[in-house]
């Protein structure tokens, strides 16, 4: 049996940091708002797990920053490079105002679920774990079906805010997936306990076939995270026969680069890899009929920037004050779609550089010969890795400090 709920003004599908900054804003704001998300929380996830400085400014405003400070890493204040025998560092650029202090990085199962927590105990509906199974219009709102086990309901909004990421199915998909390609990049994760990497560094990782990147989480914990195209994943697996996916990668980029084999050495992993993709970054829909999109349903950087998580906030940010300001309003299609080209604006302005910034990053890492003279050129002057982390966002303040 189905059952229809009561109108909210905004429904929004995705529970994750988007999503559920989205929430939090509007329901502080005095809007009824419901949350659908498919998973339980917590939950581990494919993520970098660095949470920039730049979005310190956000979490004040959100009234999250003690939260936040309680369950974070250290302080990451270099940046550095782990490719084949080299070993660099450089400082981390940091952004302006006292306020600002450091990027630091903490797990999903946990940064997911105080931000949600929060949203709820504004005021948002959560339902939690229910999936949207189906999407219509209604005069001028929305009408969603939302499924768990043998139990449907109908949700109605005027508005509906998709944060459901880049690869999910279901009646808000982002786009059609091609068919597998040797190119594509599968995402992998892990958690380390114990090793030898130093607190404060992140460094870039260069390897035969991909990218990624370490970073000390919450918990003590060494988070790897990676990209890997699809065919030197699988030449990993023949190298490494009877491997797993993620052990197989794992032992690759150890193979590969002096820094993360001594970085990880006596360490002990922390449950199985995850993986996720393939990634398909670059700048989608932001606006449709009434539907906003958020976080990577809007656009997804190379994780090479390691940027996912402020992005994702700070574009749910984008969004939420246009649509705080004009909330008495929100059933007029002409004063939406205004709200959407002028959101659409703001995502370019405050994302497309580092989109760009990302994409010469990754095509360069990932193409042995670039790679190796970038390498070069890094060994001679490392103060570049500063410079780029400036490209990549770390300076650049969306939410005003």
């Amino acid at each position: 049996m189905t059952h229809r709920s009561a109108i909210y003004d905004a429904l929004i599908i995705g529970g994750g940091p988007a999503g559920a900054t989205a929430a939090l804003m509007l329901a502080r704001a005095g809007c009824s708002v419901a949350v659908v998300e498919k998973k339980a929380f917590p939950r581990r996830k494919v993520c970098g797990e660095f949470i920039s400085a730049t979005s310190r400014p956000l979490l004040q405003e959100l009234g999250l920053c003690d939260r936040y400070d309680a369950l974070a890493g250290p302080h990451v204040r270099r940046v550095g490079l782990y490719a084949g025998e080299t070993v660099l560092d450089a400082p981390m650029p940091q952004p302006s105002g006292a306020a600002a202090l450091w990027g630091r990085a903490i797990g999903r199962e946990h940064f997911d679920t105080m931000l949600l927590d929060a949203a709820v105990e504004a005021g948002a509906v959560l339902w939690q774990p229910w999936t949207a199974t189906a999407l219509r219009r209604v005069g001028h709102g929305y009408s969603c079906r939302v499924a768990r086990r043998h139990d449907e309901r109908t949700l109605d909004a005027r508005i509906v805010i998709a944060a459901n990421g880049s690869w999910e199915r279901g009646p808000l998909v982002v786009e059609t997936s091609p068919a597998h390609r040797p190119s594509d990049l599968i995402g992998f994760k892990a958690h380390f306990i114990g090793g030898r990497s130093p607190a404060d560094l992140m460094p870039l990782l260069v390897f035969p076939g991909g990218y990624g990147g370490m970073v000390h989480s919450d918990g003590r914990r060494v988070s790897l995270s990676c990209c890997v195209r699809r065919d030197a994943l699988e030449a990993s697996r023949q190298r490494y026969a009877g491997a797993s996916a993620g052990d197989a990668v794992l032992r690759h980029i150890k193979d590969s680069c002096r820094g993360v084999r001594e970085a990880l050495d006596g360490t002990e992993t922390e449950g199985p890899a995850l993986s996720a993709g393939p990634i398909r970054p670059g700048i989608r829909a932001r606006y449709s009929e009434g539907i906003f999109y958020v976080g990577n349903a809007a656009g997804e950087a190379h994780p090479i920037v390691a940027e996912g998580i402020s992005m994702a906030m700070q574009s749910g940010w984008l969004l939420c004050r246009r649509l705080i300001a004009r909330r008495d309003s929100l059933a007029s299609p002409r004063l939406l779609a205004d709200i959407g080209r002028a959101y659409a604006a703001d995502w370019d302005e405050s994302f497309a550089p580092r989109l760009r910034a990302a994409a010469l990053f990754a095509a360069i890492a990932s193409r042995p010969s670039a790679a190796a003279l970038a390498v070069e050129l890094l060994r001679r002057f490392p103060a570049i890795l500063t410079f780029g982390a400036q490209l990549s966002g770390k300076t650049r303040h969306v939410v005003a400090a």
